[in-house]
This record gives C-alpha cells, sequence and structure tokens, in this order.
C-alpha cells in the first residue's frame, strides 16, 4: 500500500509540467507526508485495528481521489478548450499519469473498503464480502484461510481500468458496484477525450 502511494506521487511529480496548475506539487508533497503520518503510527504493514488510523488512511485516499479527478477534469477543459496550445506529447504523458494514478487510488479504496478494511481482514473478522474472488471459488487451490490482500486489489483496479469492468471478480455489494462503475468511467474519459485527442493532434495525423 505505501509502495502504492508512492508510486502514485511519484508519477505525479515526473509527468509533463506543461498546462498544469502553479501548485500542481502540493498534491504529491500532501500525499508524501500523510503516507509518513501512517506509517510513523502504525510501522508494521499499515493494519492496525485502530478508529483514528483508517480514519486518516481513508483520508488519504480520499485526498489522491480528488487530485486524480481533479486532474481528469483540467485536462478535459484543456482539450475542449480550443484556444488551449497544450501540446500532444504533454497531452499524452499526463493523460498516462492520470490514467495510472486513476488505477493506484480505486485499488486503494477496494483494499480499504472491502471486508472491513485490512485491519479487520488481518484479525479474522466476520465482515461479509464486497468482492467474490477467484480464489474464493477453488479454496482447494489456495493456500488455508487464504484472504485478498493488496496485489488483488491493484489487479482488479488495473482490469477495470483496461476493460471497463471487472473480469474475474464480481462485485457482491452496492457501493463496490457504484465504486467500480467510477473507476471505468473516469478511465473511459481519459481514454476517448485524453488519449484520442492528444493522437490526433500528433504532427502527421
Amino acid at each position: 500500500m505505501a509502495a502504492a502511494v508512492l508510486s502514485a506521487a511519484g508519477i505525479q511529480v515526473i509527468t509533463p509540467r506543461e498546462g498544469r496548475l502553479p501548485i500542481w506539487w502540493l498534491i504529491p508533497v500532501v500525499e508524501v507526508v500523510m503516507l509518513v503520518v501512517l506509517i510513523v503510527r502504525d510501522p508494521g504493514r499499515i493494519d492496525k485495528r485502530s478508529v483514528a488510523l483508517r480514519r486518516q488512511t481513508i483520508l488519504l485516499i480520499a485526498f489522491m481521489t480528488a487530485g486524480t479527478i481533479g486532474g481528469v477534469l483540467l485536462l478535459s477543459i484543456q482539450i475542449l478548450d480550443g484556444t488551449s496550445k497544450v501540446s500532444a506529447g504533454a497531452l499524452l504523458g499526463r493523460g498516462a499519469g492520470v490514467w495510472i494514478t486513476n488505477v493506484i487510488v480505486f485499488s486503494l479504496w477496494y483494499w480499504e473498503l472491502d471486508r472491513g478494511g485490512p485491519a479487520e481482514r488481518a484479525a479474522g473478522a466476520d465482515i461479509p464480502v464486497s468482492f467474490v474472488f477467484p480464489e474464493d471459488g477453488i479454496p482447494e487451490r489456495v493456500a488455508q484461510g487464504w484472504m485478498p490482500q493488496y496485489p488483488d486489489y491493484l489487479y482488479l483496479a488495473f482490469s477495470t481500468g483496461t476493460a471497463f469492468s471487472a473480469t474475474d471478480t464480481a462485485p457482491v455489494r452496492m457501493w463496490a458496484k457504484m465504486t467500480l462503475l467510477l473507476e471505468s468511467s473516469l478511465s473511459l474519459v481519459i481514454a476517448i477525450l485524453v488519449v484520442a485527442r492528444a493522437i490526433n493532434v500528433l504532427p502527421g495525423s
């Protein structure tokens, strides 16, 4: 989870700065600071059963979500504005960066909200599942007591972002379905409005 947050912050730093807001650097800085505070308060796997820690984790993911949606909106406005002078290369780079960040952000939502969150899963709490993974249907093929880990949610978010729907994992609660819908919608906007437009204005197109 920590590596995912750092990756998202790193992507925000290395993507082209052309057309970005002057205070773009504030988002990755705040993300890293919030992550450091989380790690200091729970230096293990960020799975301590604490209401305060969970609220702080949700606040971090919500902040990342707002930054991602803001990035999509800014790109969309610049593309729809016929007077925008942002180059095709910058649009492609920023579009790819926002798409990757979108996948990471939603993987964190799935990881944090499914089955009560990582702390409850680690403690074996009897909380209804929100996603049914393939492993749930073939218990004889997995280790006893298997529980989904962050990479399982990352794969779910990646497959949703590329196929615009969950592939081998089924959402069984309403919040899960609506969150998958939001991720798919953002990915679709990025793919059609941003990337397609950027390719269209490349030299020779």
